[in-house]
């Protein structure tokens, strides 16, 4: 090193490179069977738990149902007890089987705070996060979207704009912005429910980024690419393929127990798999079968493994992370130390 020249030298670099990605990317050891264990008490509000989300401060259910009333939406703690109705009166249109997704923005992009949407017909209703009901987000009637929708989640990403993604019974695949304007990405010709973004730096080089989305009937996992252009490739085949969740690079890294995969236990309960049973699993997508009780491991290329088994029927749900809860302080620490000595690079460079 030129003894003029003040920048860390390579290995020093490479040192800080490593410890970051062991933040990231946690130790890949062989996944045990995963068992869901209950997290809330069975039958909420009197009713069947089908849908499941992550508000921030609470987590939000909704129950099969139709109609006007306070019985088809409900809020937890995060401990998943003190159950109440949540949204008021809200009134929800007939949907597909009268499963209505439920789905809270994740505060990225332009989607602030931790409002709640849920799927009615082919409409999706906002609910600010204290409960108050904001209307129609999307009015599916008035040309906006084609089918009852089965899915909905945010690109937590960004390779979509850290925009709204959802899913239709007529097989649409669209992407929302904010104020609510949908574009289509694709169509699968078939329902499609399950939904997710494949992590940037994960396991599936090229389609890293892309949104892979689940089709029931036929089982096919299927991946859009996010360029314009929208390519859609058929991935692997999961029997019965319900909910879709990539498991996070890093998983458990905040060390807050509320990490972890949810899942609605049709008809009885919500259930949840700690992180710490996707050990190894890190970047593989977890398929559930809605008939077949199933938990499937999905891994690059196009291999499909079973890893558990609900004891009842798998319905909505996702994994709650590092991300959207408090990172974890020696991953910050390491880095801010990363961020000076770019800075100190740059300036001896200039």
């Amino acid at each position: 090193m030129n003894k003029h020249d003040s920048t860390p030298s390579r290995p020093a670099f490479l040192k800080t490179a490593v410890l970051l990605a062991a933040c990231t990317l946690l130790p890949q050891l062989q996944a045990a069977t995963i068992v869901p264990a209950a997290f809330t008490p069975s039958n909420p509000l009197g009713g069947a738990p089908i849908g499941w989300s992550y508000a921030g401060n609470k987590f939000i259910g909704s129950i099969l149902d139709n109609g006007t009333g306070q019985n088809l939406l409900y809020s937890t703690d995060l401990t998943g007890n003190n159950i109440q109705p949540f949204g008021g009166a809200v009134t929800l249109a007939p949907t597909y089987g009268s499963e209505h997704y439920v789905s809270s923005s994740i505060n990225m992009g332009s989607f602030v705070g931790h409002d709640v949407y849920v799927a009615s017909g082919n409409n999706i209703e906002r609910i600010s996060n204290a409960g108050v009901s904001m209307g129609l987000f999307i009015n599916g009637s008035s040309g906006g979207l084609v089918g009852d929708v089965r899915g909905i989640t945010f690109d937590a990403v960004g390779t979509f704009g850290y925009n709204m993604l959802v899913t239709t019974h007529a097989g649409n695949v669209y992407m929302v912005d904010s104020a609510g304007n949908p574009t289509l990405l694709a169509a699968t010709g078939e329902d499609t429910e399950g939904l997710d973004v494949a992590p940037l730096g994960g396991i599936w080089g090229g389609k890293n980024g892309w949104l892979f989305v689940a089709s029931e009937g036929s089982g096919t996992i299927r991946a859009i690419d996010f360029a314009p252009a929208h390519t859609m490739l058929s991935i692997a085949t999961v029997p019965s393929a319900e909910e879709l969740d990539f498991v996070p690079l890093n998983l458990g890294a905040s060390g807050n127990p509320l990490e972890g995969l949810y899942a609605a236990n049709y008809n009885k309960d919500v259930v949840k798999m700690d992180a710490s049973q996707f050990a190894g699993l890190q970047g593989h997508i977890i398929v559930t079968g809605e008939n077949t009780k199933d938990i499937w491991d999905v891994s690059a290329p196009n291999t499909a493994t079973t890893v558990g088994a609900f004891t009842l029927q798998p319905e909505d749900g996702l994994f709650v992370t590092a991300a959207m809860l408090v990172p974890e302080p020696n991953c910050l620490a390491l880095l801010a130390l990363g961020a000076v000595a770019l800075r100190i690079r740059a300036r001896k460079r200039n």
